[in-house]
């Protein structure tokens, strides 16, 4: 039997972490037997290398090798290309078809995302490890097949069993032997050698300098979570070699290569955390809200320092602006979703029927809710009822005045 660091040269694998040695040393003890495999692990740690590994160190190297996407194969013919079809069995099937199980006999089908396979499609592949038969699409002859299965997949398959999309009788018959891959940021040691290796490759490949890292931009990567793993590197590294002309990447550089989503940090753009729009909005209503409350306790107070002096033609005036102020505050516009600014008119009218400040009574709750009531009702009933001069009046939208009238039932 080959040894583990022969096999790793062998299929261009890079890293001594001990879990990706625990997988591998796993891949390389399974080989010679027949039993199912299922590789799990996030998308881009590589799964593929593991099938490749079980088929060459097998009895079957010398026999077919197919890797099937099943991700990538409509759910439509999905049963076609792995089983097969009849000549005329449907539309456009002008002539009988070999599928992969017939093709690959004696050999190896790795079944790549194995979890998104349908549901009518799982039952056929299920047969097929039970007792090695299957039917062509159109056929009623049961064929026969010796096809060893090595499957992979990123789904969490608990989950995808507990929702009804995976048989849970068909894991435990993929899963005899499960190999799971650890993602890249829990390879720290291994990420910058498989950086040096893919600089490498890129210099060779475009005829040019290898681009080399400083040790801040080393920490920089291995603080990186690495979404995409082993795929994302790869590809952080081509942009790298092909787009910068200084060859020594500093810390700075680098970090224009890697998405915020895939830090262990909050994102900060200009020096400020970025918000949600909701949250922003959140605090705007807040920030409204508590500048009305203090304008009214304001008028409350002016008011009634004012009344002592019986003054009352500065109370008007005070009053006035006071007012002014609270409604040209931004209110928020539940009907159209924005925040709408409201202004109230130049010419508010500050005759006697409108005796806001003289008919305040001390003992009255000043919330805003009640005085918007209040301010409505009189601005109504000096309208005749009329709900655009009305709204012209308090300096507000109609749609918003209607709004407020259906809102407290006046």
């Amino acid at each position: 039997m080959e040894s583990l660091q022969v096999i790793k040269q062998r299929f261009g694998i890079i890293g001594n972490d001990i879990h990706l040695n625990r997988a591998l040393e796993k891949a390389i003890r399974v080989a010679p037997t027949d039993i199912s495999v299922l590789v799990t692990g996030e998308s881009g740690v590589g799964k593929e290398n593991i099938p490749k590994i079980i088929h060459n160190l097998s009895h079957r190297k010398h026999a077919k090798y197919i890797a099937v996407n099943c991700g990538a194969i409509p759910e439509g013919t999905i049963d076609s290309e792995l089983f097969g079809h009849e000549k005329g069995a449907f539309t456009g099937a002008t002539s009988s078809r070999n599928g992969y199980f017939e093709v690959a006999d004696g050999g190896t089908i790795f079944l790549d995302e194995v979890g998104e396979l349908p549901l009518t499609t799982q039952v056929r592949l299920l047969r097929v490890l039970e007792n090695g038969e299957f039917i062509k699409v159109g056929s009623s002859q049961v064929q026969k097949t010796n096809v060893r299965i090595v499957a992979a997949t990123n789904l969490k398959m608990h989950d995808a069993i507990g929702k009804g999309k995976f048989r849970e009788d068909l894991y435990y018959r993929l899963s005899t032997i499960e190999i799971n891959l650890p993602p890249l940021r829990e390879r720290l040691n291994d990420i910058h050698l498989l950086f040096r290796k893919f600089a490498s490759d890129f210099a060779q490949k475009y005829k040019m300098p290898t681009v080399r890292l400083t040790d801040d931009a080393v920490k920089i990567l291995l603080n990186y979570s690495f979404p995409g793993n082993i795929r994302q590197l790869r590809n952080i590294a081509e942009q790298i070699s092909v787009v910068e002309e200084n060859r020594i990447i500093s810390a700075d550089r680098i970090l224009q290569y890697l998405p915020s989503k895939g830090t262990n940090l909050p994102s900060v753009i200009n020096g400020e955390n970025k918000k949600s729009d909701f949250a922003s909005e959140r605090e705007i209503m807040y920030k409204i809200l508590f500048d009305m409350r203090n304008d009214i306790n304001d008028l409350k107070k002016l008011t009634l320092d004012l009344m002592k002096g019986n003054d009352t033609s500065k109370v008007k005036e005070e009053n006035k602006k006071l007012i002014q102020k609270i409604y040209q505050e931004k209110t928020f516009d539940e009907e159209d979703n924005h925040v709408e600014v409201v202004q109230i008119n130049e010419d508010y009218n500050t005759n006697e029927d409108f005796q806001f400040a003289e008919t305040i009574d001390t003992d009255e709750s000043l919330s805003i809710q009640e005085k918007e009531i209040e301010l409505i009702k009189k601005s109504l009933e000096r309208n005749n009822g009329k709900r655009k001069l009305a709204a012209k009046e308090l300096g507000i939208s109609e749609r918003t005045l209607y709004r407020k009238i259906k809102q407290y039932d006046l």
